[in-house]
């Protein structure tokens, strides 16, 4: 099976060879496709392949990855963004697994942001799929393609490093510009023009959308985040009530996630109220692993939170060999940690002035 490797890019001079150097590992075609550059995109794009076309942009990001898929060859696409990256070790993955094929559709692990070089923030998107199959994108902003068929998970990772940041009012003045038409937003565009106007600020104004979002049919874990973001809000309101009732929301949409866990045992650590701070924690702990869910994952919330939140509320509680033990265990997930080795510090004079 071959594999047609896709990107959309502007301006990306700076990461395209970067990205194109991991893709020419497996892919055998790269389809470019510029949207508008004025620096030496197109060119450092054509030391990788002969395949550089031009679109003209229209406010429409599933139009213009519609085009690129609508010029692949190859049995199955893949895209990527100008500032992805691959390691060499999951590149031979993603080529294994095409060769094998057998599958309608891959999704893949995305890690967005970095603690070190270790990845903090994962999500699974739909990255790979077969081109005859009929698949396209859909929405104008956060573009994707609706999942179907045989579908597969692969732990080859492609990791998102930016160097420069990107327009903060670009996405959001392409949904005002479709509201602006008449426009309706379906579930999906609405909640994330809710975040869009979040992330520049306009919080009164995200927690009406998002809210309204709410009311929808909307899929499972985008109503999960907007509880998480609406929780934000109202927290940074100064609305601490309507905050954690977004948390509690979020309860009846599906079973609890390890972030919103987190945040619960943070209010009860808050009020000092010990017990139930640590039922909460040790709930986190507890959590299913909700990666392949396609929801946004801060691991963080995963073990080193809980384990290091467990560490100080057993401090409190004088019980200091089980406060060390859940240091440790957040030692063993992250072991150059600040607060991981002030606390080994702290214990190993504590446990030793007891002996």
């Amino acid at each position: 099976m071959t594999l047609s490797v896709c990107l959309i890019v502007k301006d990306e001079e700076e990461v395209i060879g970067r990205c194109l150097n991991c893709a020419s590992l497996f892919a055998d075609e790269i389809v470019v496709v510029d949207t508008g550059s004025t620096d030496k995109t197109v060119r450092e794009a054509k030391k990788f392949t002969d395949k550089v076309l031009f679109f003209d942009w229209c406010d429409d990001f599933s139009a213009a990855r519609n085009f690129s898929v609508e010029n692949a060859s190859c049995d199955y696409v893949m895209w990527l963004d100008a500032d992805d990256v691959i390691s060499d070790d999951d590149c031979k993955k993603i080529r294994e697994l095409v060769d094998a094929g057998g599958f309608d559709m891959a999704f893949l692990p995305y890690a967005a942001a970095f603690d070190g070089d270790k990845p903090s923030f994962i999500y699974y998107r739909e990255r790979i799929f077969l081109r005859n199959k009929g698949y396209r994108f859909v929405g104008a902003v956060h573009e994707a393609v609706v999942p179907s068929g045989k579908i597969i998970y692969s732990e080859a990772r492609v990791c998102h490093k930016k160097v420069k940041p990107s327009n903060p009012l670009r996405n959001l003045q392409i949904y005002q510009k479709l509201i602006a038409r008449g426009v309706k937003l379906d579930e999906r565009a609405e909640f994330y023009y809710g975040r869009e106007l979040l992330f520049c600020g306009m919080k009164r104004e995200s927690a009406a959308v998002l809210e309204h979002f709410l009311i929808r049919d909307g899929w499972i874990e985008n109503r999960l985040e907007a509880c998480k973001n609406l929780f934000s809000i109202y927290k940074d309101l100064g609305e601490t009530d309507k905050a954690y009732g977004f948390l509690l929301k979020s309860l009846l949409i599906a079973p609890p996630r390890s972030e919103t866990c987190c945040l619960l045992g943070g209010y009860f650590l808050g009020k000092n109220d010990l017990n139930s701070a640590v039922y909460w924690y040790k709930c986190a702990l507890m959590c299913a692993d909700a990666g392949k869910s396609g929801g946004f994952v801060n691991v963080d919330y995963c073990g080193y939170i809980p384990n290091l939140q467990l560490c100080v509320i057993y401090d409190r509680l004088g019980d200091y060999a089980t406060a060390n033990a859940y240091n440790e265990a957040a030692g063993a997930i992250k072991p150059f940690s600040e607060q991981y080795l002030f606390n080994k510090n702290y214990f190993d004079k504590k446990l030793k002035k007891e002996v």
